[in-house]
């Protein structure tokens, strides 16, 4: 019998993948890259979700704070950067890459900072892949404040405006930093070519509104930081906001014409982009699931 990988089985296998990555890391070879986005505002580079620091007058902001084995090299980065300690840590979504520096950073005094639905998938971990539910965060992982739409944090003179989403997961922030004009935007984007992830909770439609949302945010002089990748500008994310679009559209007409969701699959709609992209044919068989499944009726 043919076996097919369902939505919702794709979205728990991006979940696992995440723990996956971390087993097989060897972390002690890894050096953390700095670069300076202007007024004491910097992307720090290493394994797992990129990083943004704000520098205050008395404290620091952190964005996000990848694998917990990264640490102490986020710290000495961050030492070289200022000696002031950080107060906040904003989380961008609930992954492990983005917040497995948590705990750590939380025993040093960091209050964390994310939308409220995070809090609840790590006190509540889905299952992984295996079916398997993972231990849940501690509590000093966990975050102290939390929001639902909006929020804004401040320190020592900076100050960062959170915005939630659910384009990636739904526990999605995007945060942006208006004195610096740099905009932190986890894994709900980045440049195109590139094949969306749209992990547990999130959807289609709410990827295209929150990345037209922080691209109508943006000017041309925006400096956005993705979870991955190279530093962006908004024309980059105004080209990955037209092939979502684009994907979207193409899912949408073949369960127009009746496709199930296996059917449009092997349809492949979306393989010039995977092509672009160089994604594997799993992320954008995913993909597809994700988006079909998603789809409003």
């Amino acid at each position: 019998m043919k076996r097919t990988l369902t939505a919702a089985a794709a979205a728990l296998l991006l979940f696992g993948a995440n723990a996956y990555a971390q087993q097989q890391q060897d972390f002690s070879k890894v050096e953390v890259k700095t670069t300076d986005l202007g007024n004491k505002t910097y992307m720090l580079e290493g394994a797992g979700g990129n990083v943004t620091i704000a520098v205050g007058s008395d404290s620091v902001i952190m964005v996000d704070a990848q694998f917990a084995p990264m640490h102490d090299k986020l710290k000495a980065a961050i030492a070289k950067i200022t000696n002031l300690p950080v107060k906040y840590l904003i989380n961008t979504h609930y992954h492990g890459d983005h917040t497995g520096g948590n705990e750590a950073f939380g025993k040093e005094g960091a209050i964390i900072v994310a939308n409220a639905k995070l809090k609840d998938r790590l006190a509540n971990p889905p299952p992984g892949n295996n079916g398997q539910r993972p231990p849940a965060a501690p509590a000093e992982a966990l975050p102290k404040q939390v929001y639902t739409d909006k929020m804004t944090v401040s320190t020592g003179g900076r100050t960062a405006q959170l915005t939630h989403m659910e384009g990636h997961t739904d526990t999605d922030t995007v945060v942006y930093f208006p004195n610096a004009n740099v905009m932190a935007i986890g894994d709900t984007g980045g440049p195109a070519p590139r094949i969306p992830n749209i992990a547990l909770g999130a959807t289609i439609d709410g990827e295209i509104a929150g990345v037209r949302n922080y691209v109508n945010m943006a000017n041309a002089q925006t400096k956005i930081v993705p979870g991955h990748g190279r530093l962006s500008t908004k024309a980059d994310l105004q080209a990955y906001l037209d092939s979502l679009v684009t994907m979207r559209d193409r899912v949408a007409k073949l369960k127009a014409e009746g496709k199930t969701e296996d059917q449009a699959v092997a349809a492949k709609p979306l393989a010039d982009i995977q092509a672009a992209a160089k994604a594997s044919d799993m992320q954008a068989d995913n993909a597809v699931r994700r988006i079909y499944a998603t789809l409003k009726s």
